[in-house]
């Protein structure tokens, strides 16, 4: 009998992004006085009204199976959404709801991936999706960026890697982990180009509305029926609202799309969370003012985090233009000596750092971005200058 475990299992690799929170939380429950960037979750709390919703559907009995793919309450409040912020018309057949973003991105990827079907990424990008497509028989191809261009690809780029075998482009803005944005125009170029090339582009817009300085989320899907029908949005509840535990994610597409997720949604997990979508439906049709109060935080935490890190002989940063993350430049440190250790990557200098600083970043590998770390500043003020006077202090070996 052969008790060989899944090949394709097996070649999967864990988030380094969980990884390095829970080494961090293992040590903070020792008593160690860690600090911990890597999270990528709001550090405030579910606004009232939207835990008013869930408590009130628990005292009512609302904890029965619902629907596979959810709810009609929360799939109309999600089309609601869609018109109100992006311009853009779906109906409820159109609307899937998951079990988180992520769970909305795996059933996008095994709803369209058949073998050897190949998927763009480009990178730096977010740790799970070249996992993603792996898992659904896809083939992940890396597209590199650099900072020079803000981590943003061109459409010269994109004819680099384009095949025959191509079936669809993921495109993160504003992006985890870089923070960056595509502009309108840049959008409108993508979309031509997936419209002549007939590729899918998988619209991750989980952080649209944490965008600064005046700028705006433009969804690529609103640039024409063309485009819009080969657009699959994901996006959720998570960040906007700080609902990272509830587990509510969604996605638009064509009809078509839509039944087949919703069909393999069924067998996966029956459908989400009946009191969490409940919930939704109140964070998405209800009062949005927290939203505001919540910017205004980060914006100060994230100008404080550039300046200081650019502050640092040794380090650097652009500033990011939305979600709540900086990617630190550590390519100078790379080769030096400290602490009778030698750094040649940056997963050496997320461990020495820990080890010798108590400071928790997720080391840029996980993320295509060798030379780079990530610090996330979705924490406390406090935090921050704590984090950044420790990594200061352990550059000029002062630990």
């Amino acid at each position: 009998m052969n008790l060989n475990l899944s090949e394709k299992a097996i070649s999967i690799s864990p988030s380094s992004t969980l990884a390095i929170d829970a080494k961090f939380k293992s040590m903070k429950a020792k008593g160690i006085d860690v600090v911990g960037f890597g999270a990528g979750e709001p550090d405030f709390d579910t606004p009232q009204h939207i835990k008013e919703a869930a408590i009130k559907a628990i005292n009512e009995g609302f904890t029965k199976y619902t629907p596979a793919a959810g709810m009609p309450g929360l799939k109309e409040a999600v089309c609601r959404k869609l018109k109100k912020d992006n311009n853009l018309a779906y109906s409820p057949e159109q609307i899937v709801i998951s079990n988180g973003a992520k769970h909305s991105l795996v059933n996008v990827f095994t709803a369209i991936c058949n073998p050897g079907d190949e998927v763009i990424i480009p990178a730096p990008f977010w740790v799970s999706y070249p996992e993603m497509v792996k898992l659904a028989d896809g083939v992940p191809v890396l597209l590199p960026t650099n900072e020079k261009n803000q981590f943003k690809f061109t459409i010269d780029d994109l004819k680099k890697v384009v095949t025959s075998k191509t079936k669809a482009l993921v495109l993160n803005s504003p992006s985890n982990p870089t923070g960056m944005i595509y502009t309108e125009d840049e959008l409108k170029e993508i979309a031509e180009f997936a419209v002549q090339n007939n590729i899918y582009v998988v619209s991750d817009e989980i952080y649209e509305h944490l965008i600064y300085d005046g700028l705006k989320h433009v969804s690529i899907a609103s640039f024409g029926e063309a485009i819009k029908d080969l657009t699959i949005i994901v996006n959720g509840v998570s960040k906007t609202y700080a609902m990272t535990g509830w587990r509510i994610g969604y996605t638009a597409s064509n009809a078509k799309i839509a039944k087949v997720m919703g069909n393999v949604q069924s067998h996966a997990t029956s459908n989400p969370n009946s009191i969490a979508q409940v919930a939704a439906i109140a964070a998405l049709d209800g009062p949005q003012d927290e939203i505001e109060e919540m910017k205004k935080a980060f914006v100060e935490r994230r100008n404080y985090m550039v300046d200081r890190i650019n502050s640092i002989e040794g380090l650097s940063c652009s500033k990011p233009q939305g979600a709540f993350y900086v990617m630190m430049n550590i390519n100078s440190t790379f080769g030096k000596e400290y602490y009778g250790k030698t750094i040649n990557n940056s997963d050496e200098f997320a461990d020495l750092l820990l080890e010798k600083a108590n400071v928790a970043l997720v080391p840029g590998s996980g993320f295509g971005a060798e030379g780079y770390v990530r610090w996330s500043y979705a924490t406390s003020m406090q935090n921050i200058v704590e984090g950044l006077n420790r990594i200061e202090k352990f550059l000029n070996n002062e630990l």
